[in-house]
């Protein structure tokens, strides 16, 4: 009930939530709509692009790789993507791997990371703007070129297909239901996201989450054109099924007798990588989601969605929220429906 009015009195589109407690999902539920022109209801198996929870994936296939030796988190970074990756006033400094997935790689996306180019001083003009001031490895700017570059990566060492790797490596051996790729979903399952525009108080569906980008996908090129799918954030999944997920990571790499990743390389990925900050590899360390007790997790915000996975590891509890449009109010650094729906669960469901 208090979410209910909770979504009526942020005039929330929908909200679907998942709560995981003692390790197991013990409640799911959807609020208000999935589609408003249509005036279709959200359902528990409706999938929402999730944006930057995404980075998640990429970062436990890459543990995946450096399990089998494929790679190491100590590479140095130019050699895995195939062009100089080096920030131009550190020009001796190696940028490994390791900083490229904690965000401590001193490179930003002002040029933008829905393309290689930018980035690759052999094709884009601009290059040298892509990074910081300082020395990588001394500092922390949260950037999607990254985990961009990241998914290039994989393809590049698993010589598979990016969407198709987590697909064979994360998704199915969960048993779950999601992917990358647009067109190997079904169309009817997307929930319509909404842009909320706060000056004329009013919803716009952005089409563009789920842009299937064909001619690009026809005209791929395995190792570069990856950020086409979005390792950075196109991840396409139900709250339910990202619990799910969500609790693979909480019990240290397994689910349901299901080992996805080592227990040393989950606790590693969820180790912040200074006291500086907050963040380990694509999973940070939060306090203020339910004040006072740190949770490990991500947020995600993009096409006027905003999404949370956050949980306990030794207490072994936690949450899912995602909303497919709502206002733009923040607390704590937090959409205050997406903290206000957590605090609600915590309160009633874990408390």
């Amino acid at each position: 009930m208090q979410i209910q009015a909770l979504v009526k009195k942020t005039n929330t589109v929908g909200l679907a939530v998942a709560v995981v407690k003692k390790g197991k999902i013990i409640y799911t539920h959807s609020f208000g709509y999935k589609d408003v022109e249509k005036n279709t209801l959200l359902s528990d198996s409706d999938i929402f692009r999730i944006a930057s929870i995404s980075k998640s994936f990429s970062a436990t296939a890459i543990m995946q790789l450096a399990e089998a030796k494929k790679l190491s988190l100590t590479d140095d970074f130019s050699n895995l993507v195939g062009f100089k990756v080096r920030n131009p006033k550190f020009p001796e400094t190696v940028i490994t791997l390791k900083m490229i997935l904690s965000h401590t790689s001193s490179i930003n996306d002002s040029e933008g990371y829905f393309n290689l180019d930018v980035i690759n001083p052999e094709k884009g003009k601009n290059w040298e703007k892509c990074y910081n001031d300082y020395e990588p490895g001394k500092g922390y700017l949260y950037c999607n070129l990254n985990f961009n570059m990241v998914g290039a990566v994989i393809e590049k060492i698993a010589g598979e297909r990016f969407d198709s790797y987590i697909k064979n490596h994360i998704i199915s051996p969960l048993g779950l239901y999601g992917g990358y790729w647009v067109e190997s979903l079904q169309q009817d399952r997307f929930v319509t996201l909404y842009d909320y525009n706060a000056s004329l108080k009013k919803f716009t569906p952005s089409p563009l989450a789920y842009a299937p980008r064909t001619n690009e996908i026809n005209n791929y090129v395995m190792g570069y054109t990856t950020p086409i799918f979005s390792p950075t954030g196109g991840m396409k999944i139900s709250a339910t099924d990202l619990a799910k997920y969500m609790t693979m990571h909480m019990n240290y790499g397994k689910y349901k007798g299901k080992r996805i990743i080592s227990k040393k390389s989950s606790k590693l990925i969820q180790t912040k990588v200074s006291d500086q900050e907050s963040y380990g590899l694509a999973i940070e360390t939060n306090d203020k989601v339910i004040n006072g007790k740190p949770l490990k997790g991500h947020t995600g915000s993009a096409y006027g969605l905003f999404s949370a996975m956050f949980f306990d590891p030794k207490e072994k509890f936690g949450f899912v929220v995602i909303t497919n449009g709502t206002n733009e109010d923040y607390t704590d650094g937090f959409n205050d429906v997406i903290k206000s729906s957590i605090n609600i669960l915590y309160e009633n469901l874990i408390k």
